[in-house]
Parts: structure tokens; sequence; C-alpha cells
């Protein structure tokens, strides 16, 4: 047996007379021709080309192109630096509940109409929608790295609005439901209720405070960390916001602070503002189920806790907040996701025109009442 070096690439013979090819890829491994070759020539034609492909940028790595979706998939859930640990867990599970027609298909193989089968399947299936356009974006994102690696030409799911998240409006509660929301509910909950709803805390900003976080004097809270809970395992661990503006500083609303100062004197612990009846600290699911009970006592089915925030920021938005004071109050480090509290609500855009009539009349814009002057 002989090996011949060469410019690029390397071309031996084989104890069967045939010959192989192979040469040192981008990656910095070795890569082999994925069949041999009768002669030398032709090993040599087939380095050529992939030769050739390397320069132009259209190489395509064979053998990471016939590794399983699954396979592939969970080494991007492992090593991307990007992916937090509870959404980590729900990629996990949805390959495991949605994704297994394709676990065991070559990622080279993975063809628009194979894609496009799998999705149809999954949506006419028993799983949620929203689960299936979860995964859906998992396989977009894991595709799309595969491109990168040069596995395949290009992404495979490509089809238009299978990912969008098109979510439902959210219902707004009035100033009146949220009173009956805190009366409703056990009391060791009611702090978490008004910093959800006149604060736009998240539930895993509130369950992490600390009591060093409120400040009574000064009417703030302070987010620095978010307590993440997995499902699957239990686990609990405190960790960073979602975004660096998730650590902030919001005003407690006046009429808010009597409420909180008598939580922390009667129901804060010393490490938690929150803390549930064994004094730990207080689960996301308390939290829950607590608030289920009370909305259904308040006649408010299907009212989540989130949209405690969402009323909170959209009446903020009602009462004048900027969008800037709304990203503020949010933690959003763009204005995308507060830019959707700034709709119009019942009687503002009456309010407008009223304003406008009044400019009209006396040709002064310093009589336009404040709550309605645009801020930059």
């Amino acid at each position: 047996m002989t090996t011949k070096r060469r410019r690029f690439g390397m071309v031996r013979k084989l104890p069967s007379g045939k010959y192989q090819a192979s040469f040192i890829g981008p990656s910095g491994t070795r890569q082999t021709a994925p069949q041999t070759f009768r002669t030398k020539t032709d090993a040599d034609r087939w380095l050529s080309t992939v030769e050739a492909d390397l320069s132009r940028g259209t190489w395509l790595d064979d053998n990471l192109g016939r590794q399983p979706f699954g396979d592939y998939a969970r080494t991007w859930l492992r090593d991307n630096p990007r992916m937090g640990p509870r959404y980590r867990e729900t990629c996990t599970r949805n390959l495991r509940l949605h994704m297994t027609a394709l676990e065991d298909i070559p990622l080279r193989a993975l063809t628009p109409p194979v894609i496009r089968e799998w999705y149809a399947a999954a949506m006419r299936g028993k799983g949620g929608r929203t689960s299936i356009q979860q995964s859906y974006r998992f396989l977009h994102a894991v595709l799309a790295t595969a491109v990168r690696d040069g596995a395949i030409p290009s992404n495979p799911a490509n089809i238009p609005g299978a990912g969008t998240d098109r979510a439902k409006e959210r219902p707004v509660a009035s100033v009146a439901q949220v009173v009956t929301l805190i009366e409703a509910i056990t009391p060791r909950y009611r702090g978490a209720v008004l910093l959800g709803a006149w604060c736009g805390l998240r539930r895993g900003e509130i369950i992490a405070l600390i009591p060093q976080d409120i400040d009574l004097n000064a009417g703030t809270v302070t987010v620095r960390t978010n307590r993440v809970e997995l499902l699957e395992t239990r686990q609990a661990f405190d960790g960073p916001p979602k975004t660096d503006a998730g650590k902030r500083t919001v005003t407690v609303p006046p009429h808010v602070l009597p409420i909180l100062e008598a939580h922390m004197r009667e129901w804060s612990g010393p490490d938690r503002v929150f803390i549930g009846r064994d004094g730990k600290p207080m689960r996301g699911d308390a939290v829950r189920q607590a608030f289920t009970r009370a909305r259904l006592k308040a006649d408010m089915p299907g009212f989540r806790f989130h949209d405690l925030r969402h009323t909170g920021q959209t009446l903020a938005a009602s009462a004048g907040a900027t969008l800037k004071d709304l990203m503020k109050r949010l933690g959003h480090s763009s204005p995308a996701a507060a830019q959707r509290y700034l709709h119009a609500v019942d009687g503002r855009d009456a309010e407008i025109a009223s304003a406008l009539s009044d400019l009209a009349a006396h040709g002064n814009a310093a009589r336009l009442p404040k709550s309605i002057v645009v801020k930059h």
C-alpha cells in the first residue's frame, strides 16, 4: 500500500486496488471522500472539485451532512452559548414529543417537502399549536447553523409564517378588577399581584426579590435577578434577567406602598421578599395556583398572572408614559415589545380630539392637558 502526497489533499491506494481521497477540511479534521475510486485520476479529479468548491465557498461537509438531525440538534442545544436553561428544556421536550419523525433523518435529506410533510402532520396531531410553532422555530435555527457549518447548502425550513407566534390580544383588567383580585387572593400573595399590575414585574422577577430590593422610603423596587424554575427536574435557581435592560429600578405608585409595607412586615422572610409557608423561597407554581383561585372568585376566567404586567403598562401608557418610560419600567432593550402598550385605549382618542378643539379655539398650545402632550 502506497501513499502519495499532492498540493491539495491526499490520494492513497487501498489493498483492494481502488483509491481513496481525503483532505483537511475547514474544521481542521481530515475529510474522506464518501466513495472510493477506480483510478488515481478519478480521485485527483474529485479532490480538484473539492478544492474549487472551497475556494468558491460552495463546499459541503459530506460527513456532517450525513449526521442525523437529532444528534446534531442535541449538540446544538448543548453548545449554544445564548441558550437559557428554560428554553433549552423546552426545545429538548419538543424534540422528544413533536420531532421524532425528523430525528433519524440525515441533515442533507431534510428537504423542503420532508419538512412540509412533518409540519402538516404535526399541526393535524394532538400537540398544542404553540408547541408546534416553537418546534418549527427550533428546527429553523438548528438548520441555519447547519448551513453555516457547511452541512447543507440552504435552509429547507422555509414554510411562510410557520414559526410566527400570532399572540392573541391579552385582556386588560380595569382598576376595579385589580382591586377585586387583590381582595380575593390569599394575603401572602397580594404583594405579588401589586408588583405585577402596577410595576410591570414578571413572576420570576417578583419571587427573586430580596428585602434589600424594596426601598419603601424611596418608593422603589429594584430588579437584579430572575428566578428560573425548570419544569421537568423541578430545579430552581436565580439567574440574570432576560436582557441587561431587565436590571432596573422601578418607582412604585404611592397607593401601592402601604400594602407593600404591610407585606414586608407580615409575610417577608430574612432572605426573600416572597416565601412559602415552609419559609423557603416561594415557587412560581404556588403563585400561579393562588392566582388561579383568585381569578375564579373575581369572575375573570382566562386572565393570567402575566396579564397583570400587560394591564399595568397599558394603564401607564394611557396615563401619558412615553415609549422610553415603558421600556424602562418593563426592562425591554428594544422598543418593539413596549410599543404594544401604546395602542389607543377607550376614551383616549376622544380626549385628544377635545384637546385639539381647545387648541383651535384658543390658539395656545400651553392650554393642552399635560397628560397628552407628546414627549420625545
